[in-house]
């Protein structure tokens, strides 16, 4: 069985949500395979500037916070509170690109590396869209850059990428961040739509466990 966790890495809720999922990937480890898909959540056809989505922004990260604990960097703010002087153009491709790298490399770290892309850009405020926001990284997981920034480029990794947003669509996923549980091919079970509390996301999880666990017996 594989949990799915389906996020983006510009998703404010899921950035609030990592403990979170961290914390029940480390508890249910030896249980379930776990699998991390982008969903592509920003994808505008030419770049649009950050001051779009700046005064949704500054409502929405002091709710998340208050409610998940996580704080925003005053790097990442500069850009929400002052978007006019921002150099900022959001994508979700180049992240979901790197995590379609990392997954090949270090498949089971995955959901701390999708973690790490959400802490680079909320509290240090790194541009996701620059080559140069994952330089940091590569030094954490021993990554050789020269590699990571060849695939970076590949056309085959954006291709991966795209199969991921359109995975996540057949999936019936259309809000972040949410968790399914993956019986079969074509079983799934959801344990999470939205910011969930790691209480609600296990008690939740047990119990479709012992649902499952009732029928094969």
């Amino acid at each position: 069985m594989t949990i799915i966790y389906c996020y983006d890495a510009y998703c404010s809720w899921c950035y609030g949500f990592s403990n979170v999922i961290k914390r029940i990937a480390e508890e249910y480890k030896d249980k379930f395979r776990f699998e991390v898909l982008s969903g592509g959540m920003i994808l505008p056809e030419t770049p649009q500037p950050i001051s779009l989505i700046a005064p949704y922004m500054q409502e929405t990260y002091k709710t998340v916070e208050e409610r998940t604990g996580v704080k925003f960097g005053e790097d990442f703010l500069f850009h929400i509170n002052r978007p006019e002087e921002s150099d900022w153009f959001p994508s979700s491709e180049k992240p979901a690109i790197a995590l379609c790298i990392f997954k090949e490399l270090y498949p089971e770290s995955a959901i701390e590396f999708a973690s790490d892309l959400q802490y680079a850009l909320n509290f240090e405020g790194r541009d996701l869209t620059d080559n140069e926001a994952y330089r940091h990284l590569l030094e954490k997981y021993e990554i050789e850059p020269d590699e990571f920034y060849a695939k970076l480029k590949d056309p085959a990794y954006k291709e991966k990428a795209n199969y991921e947003f359109q995975l996540v669509k057949q999936l019936k996923v259309d809000s972040f961040p949410q968790v399914l549980l993956q019986i079969s091919d074509s079983k799934f079970y959801l344990l999470a739509k939205g910011y969930t509390e790691y209480e609600t996301l296990k008690t939740t999880l047990e119990s479709i466990l012992i649902q499952i666990q009732s029928v094969q017996n």
